[in-house]
This record gives C-alpha cells, sequence and structure tokens, in this order.
C-alpha cells in the first residue's frame, strides 16, 4: 500500500534521477532510482520512521543510504528537498508529462528545452506541428511524426488512471474508512473491482450505522484536492493525483445489489435487466423487486441466484459471454491469486535492475514464491549494459553458488533474450542451452509490418531454446500500441513449438490483453505470468498479471507456472515441443 508522503517522494526522487540524468552526472541518478523503488515497497509512512528512530532509521530502509536519509528528512520536517527543487530552477519542465510520450527521455527533454524553451507536452505538440523538431540534432521526420503519434495516444487515455496506481490508492482510502467507528464493510466497485487495465474513478461502497461520520472523513482525508458532492449518503471528491472518488454510505439489505450494480460494466448490467424484466423483477442498486417487495439484495449471490445465474467472478463481469455460460452453469473455473507459484522476468543489478540477485530471492521467498528466474537482458540492448555469453555464464556460476546457501526458494538461471528484426537472437545457441529458462522479447522495430512481425516471433519461437515470448505485443499502456500481428498464426506457432506465451503483470504492460488471452486459449496456448520486476517492490506485481488472466477466461492448468519447483523445473528439462502434449 503505497503512502502519500511515500508517494511523493518517490516522484521527487524519480524526478531527481532523470534530471540528473540530463546532467549526464554519473552514478547518482541510479542510486536516486533505486531509492524510489525501496520506497514503493515500504508499507510504512517515512515519517512514522523517522519519528521513531530518527535518520538512522530511514538508513535502515533498503537501497537508502546517508544521502537520501537526509533527504527524505529534509522533506519529512520541511515539506522540501532544496537540490530538487535547485534542479527544477534550473529544468523546469514537465517531466512525467514529457517523459509518458514515446520517444522522449532526458536527455531528449534536455535538448529540447536548450534548443527551443520546451517544458511541457503543450509546447511539443506546437513545436512538433509547425515542423521545428525535425530540424533539431538526431530527430528528422520520423521521430517528429512519432512524438505527434504519442501526444494524441496520451490525448485519447486522458483522465484515466493505470491500474497499478489506482488500486494501491483505492486500498489506503479503504484502509482508513474500516477505522471509522461504526463502519462494518467496505467495498470497492466499478472498474478497479472489474481489474480493468485503466480507471476512470473510483467507488467505494460502505456499510455503517453513523453515515454522517463517514462523510465527513471521507471529504476530509489528506488525499482529496476538492469535495465535488457531499450529502447525507453520498459524497463525490477529486483526489490530489487527479482522479475521482466516489462513496455511498447503504443498509445491508441494498449492500449486495448496489456492489452487484456498480461493479458490472453497462453492457452487463443492461443484460441482466432485460434477463429481470423478462422474469417479471425489476432490478436496480436498490436490490431485486417483484413489485415492490424486494426478494433480494443484501448479497450479489441472491441477485444473481434469482435471475437464474451462477455467481460470477467480478473480471468476467463485461458481457463477453459470461452471462451465459452462468446461465448453463459453465463458468470456467478461474486460476485463483494465490495459485502461481514462481516468477520467471525478473531483471536485477547485473543489467538495469535496482536489487541484487539475491535480495531479489529473498523477497520472492517473503511473498511466498518456490522459485524465481533471474532474466536480465542481452548485449544488443545496450541502454541496460546487457550481458554477453560471458557474463551469463559468471552469472550462472553465482545463482549455483546462491542455490547452494538460500533455502526456502530456488533460483533458474535464465535471460531475457533481445529477437532482432529479422528474428534471431544476440545469444548464441550454445549458451542458451545451459540456461534453465530463456525468454525472448522485441524491444525495438515496432513498425514492421504484420507479415514481417508475424515472421519474426515465429523464427524465435521456433528455435528449440526459447522457452517464453516475454509481452508478445510490446504494448505499453496509455503509451505505445501494440506491434502488427497476424494473432492466429502467432497463436498456431505458439502452440505448435511449445512456446510459452507471457502474461506480463507489469501493470504498464498486462501483455497479453485479456481479450488476447482468451483467444490464444483456443489454440491451446500456455502461459506464464510474470512481474517483469526490477526491483523487490515490482515483485508484488504478480496479482496484476493474475488478474489479466482471469479476466482472459484462464484456469490454473492453463498457466505453466502454477507448478511447483520440481515440477517446473522437470518440465523444463524435456524437449520443448514435447512438454504440453500430454497435459
Amino acid at each position: 500500500m503505497k503512502i502519500m508522503r511515500n508517494s511523493e517522494l518517490i516522484k521527487i526522487f524519480s524526478e531527481m534521477a532523470e534530471l540528473l540524468e540530463m546532467k549526464d552526472v554519473p552514478f547518482k541518478p541510479r542510486a536516486f532510482e533505486k531509492a524510489a523503488h525501496s520506497l514503493e515497497a515500504l508499507e510504512e509512512d517515512v515519517a512514522d520512521i523517522y519519528k521513531r528512530e530518527g535518520i538512522a532509521g530511514l538508513e535502515k530502509i533498503p537501497g537508502v543510504g546517508r544521502g537520501i536519509a537526509e533527504r527524505i528528512e529534509e522533506y519529512v520536517t520541511t515539506k522540501r528537498i532544496r537540490d530538487y527543487a535547485q534542479l527544477k530552477k534550473e529544468m523546469p519542465v514537465d517531466i512525467s508529462g514529457l517523459t509518458a510520450i514515446e520517444g522522449v527521455g532526458p536527455k531528449t527533454i534536455r535538448l529540447l528545452y536548450k534548443k527551443l524553451k520546451i517544458k511541457n507536452v503543450r509546447d511539443l505538440e506546437k513545436a512538433a506541428r509547425s515542423g521545428k523538431l525535425k530540424k533539431l540534432p538526431r530527430f528528422g521526420e520520423k521521430l517528429e511524426e512519432k512524438i505527434l503519434k504519442g501526444i494524441s495516444f496520451q490525448k485519447i487515455h486522458a483522465g484515466r488512471m493505470s491500474l497499478g496506481e489506482a488500486l494501491p490508492l483505492s486500498r489506503s482510502i479503504i484502509g482508513r474508512l474500516k477505522k471509522i467507528p461504526g463502519v462494518s464493510a467496505v467495498e470497492s466497485a466499478g472498474s478497479l473491482r472489474r481489474w480493468q487495465e485503466t480507471i476512470g474513478d473510483l467507488d467505494f461502497l460502505v456499510i455503517a450505522s453513523e453515515p454522517a461520520r463517514v462523510m465527513s472523513a471521507f471529504v476530509a482525508m489528506p488525499d482529496v484536492m476538492g469535495v465535488t458532492a457531499r450529502g447525507e449518503t453520498k459524497s463525490a471528491v477529486r483526489l490530489r493525483s487527479g482522479i475521482h472518488a466516489d462513496l455511498r454510505v447503504l443498509p445491508p439489505e441494498s449492500f449486495g445489489s448496489a456492489l452487484q450494480y456498480f461493479t458490472g460494466s453497462k453492457d452487463h448490467n443492461v443484460a441482466l435487466r432485460t434477463i429481470a424484466i423478462a422474469k417479471k423483477y425489476k432490478l436496480n442498486e436498490y436490490g431485486l423487486f417483484k413489485g415492490n417487495r424486494r426478494v433480494a439484495g443484501e448479497t450479489e449471490e441472491g441477485i444473481y441466484k434469482k435471475l437464474g445465474l451462477d455467481w460470477m467472478p467480478p473480471e468476467l463481469r463485461t458481457n463477453t459471454g459470461e452471462i451465459e455460460a452462468a446461465g448453463k452453469h459453465r463458468l470456467p473455473k478461474l486460476i485463483d491469486y494465490d495459485d502461481v507459484r514462481g516468477d520467471c522476468q525478473t531483471q536485477t543489478t547485473w543489467t538495469d535492475g535496482a536489487h541484487s540477485i539475491e535480495e531479489m530471492a529473498r523477497e520472492a521467498k517473503r511473498l511466498g514464491r518456490e522459485y524465481i528466474a533471474i532474466t536480465d537482458h542481452t548485449k544488443s540492448l545496450a541502454m541496460t549494459h546487457g550481458s554477453d555469453e560471458a557474463k551469463l555464464r559468471k552469472q550462472m556460476a553465482e545463482i549455483k553458488k546462491l542455490n547452494k546457501r538460500l533455502s526456502g526458494i530456488r533460483i533458474f538461471s535464465g535471460a531475457e533474450v533481445n529477437i532482432a528484426k529479422d528474428g534471431a537472437l544476440d545469444i548464441s545457441d550454445a549458451v542458451l542451452a545451459e540456461l534453465d529458462f530463456v525468454g525472448a522479447s522485441i524491444h525495438s522495430h515496432f513498425n514492421l509490418s504484420t507479415r514481417e512481425q508475424t515472421t519474426r516471433l515465429i523464427r524465435t519461437m521456433e528455435n528449440p531454446h526459447v522457452d517464453a515470448i516475454f509481452h508478445p505485443t510490446t504494448r505499453v499502456i496509455q503509451k505505445r500500441d501494440a506491434i502488427a500481428l497476424d494473432l492466429d498464426e502467432l497463436f498456431k506457432a505458439a502452440a505448435r513449438t511449445g512456446t510459452m506465451l507471457e502474461v506480463n503483470a507489469h501493470p504498464w504492460r498486462l501483455d497479453l490483453k485479456d481479450d488476447l488471452v482468451r483467444r490464444a486459449k483456443t489454440f491451446d496456448v500456455k502461459f506464464i505470468i510474470d512481474t517483469d520486476a526490477h526491483s523487490t517492490a515490482e515483485l508484488s506485481y504478480l496479482e496484476y498479471g493474475i488478474a489479466q488472466a482471469r479476466r482472459g477466461w484462464c484456469a490454473k492448468k492453463d498457466v505453466i507456472n502454477t507448478l511447483g519447483a520440481a515440477d517446473f523445473s522437470a518440465l523444463l528439462e524435456k524437449p520443448k515441443a514435447k512438454r504440453f502434449s500430454s497435459r
């Protein structure tokens, strides 16, 4: 759960890393990145740690040395950090807004400000439309077009928050609401309860003996920037993040019907009301009625049962076949949130990760994982200081030593191998064969034709050493569209070659998309759910990927890292093409 003060420091340290990178300052950017990652995992307010233990307590936070601790102390006591303010004064730009545009990184921002005084996305769009960008060094017409496309993409998704931002915020608010005297139940609803990729607003439903007390506490939360409505049983606020939040206090007899009403998509709810009308009922947020008599409403299960349907998981409530399946008692038994037993895409300090192999393994163990695969990037991805063959062999030796020393967690040696334009890999087959687990990823040449991209990935899947394709469509939510692919051909090749497709759990990616997961299942494709963690904090992202798989109607048997460590290892020892023939 992200605490608001921690979230503010995460933003500051992330921006300091980028500002220092703009100035070509060595080493320090990585230190601030690492501190930001550590604060993401922290479940206690830094102010409470400082109050209890002083600066020495702050230095106990992983990734926080003396210098970072002093800056946290300064922020806790003064609400500002002097060198951050100085950096912002030297480079007064909207870093988070500009870096959200594909193709715009810290060095590009520095050039844009130095040459054209561009401070924000509005300035960037104006300069691009007037043709000024293509005249800059290392730019050109293609990059200018790419930036304009990225700006348009951002506008389409404006006003929505990623699931990865919305869920911790929602959980923080629920935690506050539960502490209010007289509150007996709190649930989030809406698109968040369906685990949608992006969230338009937050909805909270409460049962409380004193609604007025709940309303007062809700509108007075420290996150609130403005109150847009306040009533006896309903209030609405605008949060500091920019997202809106609604709260409703309900009587127990209507809580289930309200939870159902405010969870399902519009199409799902319309379909349910149509069924209710056909059965001579009236369905709304207050209950299911026969005339003026409420016949159900206390629980969701009661609503669905009266309509002749099985209760269905919130992730499925989008009117894409779940209602028909529920009516025939054929809903799938979805993978559960505690079914995944290992994480097979993680990066460490050997390349662009924030923590060591041992730190990642220990955190994975703490989270209940049985195994973890270390999949640092490979050599052609130069920006990550990717591994070559010699470095991979050195890392394998290190992992072997750690496996002898650590108990309760198995570390698999692996790599995230970069896929070239033609589908070739940048590591020799001889070394790939020595690794326990190989994932392959596209990180460049996103604009190839459908035929070229599909041929490219199929060639990679036909390599007998490639166990999985990571983030198969390469999309980045709210930033970059998926590459062009003939998906049916891709899924056929994955099934034919025994190559797993990843459901990437990182909330920026969630790739494959839910509808593609469901489509791939029809070809008997097997999946693997990974965090793509670049820090110990990101190892907790697994639940986002599991939710994505659930929205794609995945059962436990469809996801291969639901196997225990021994069974997973035994599977990897089989030839790829024979791994799933008997499953």
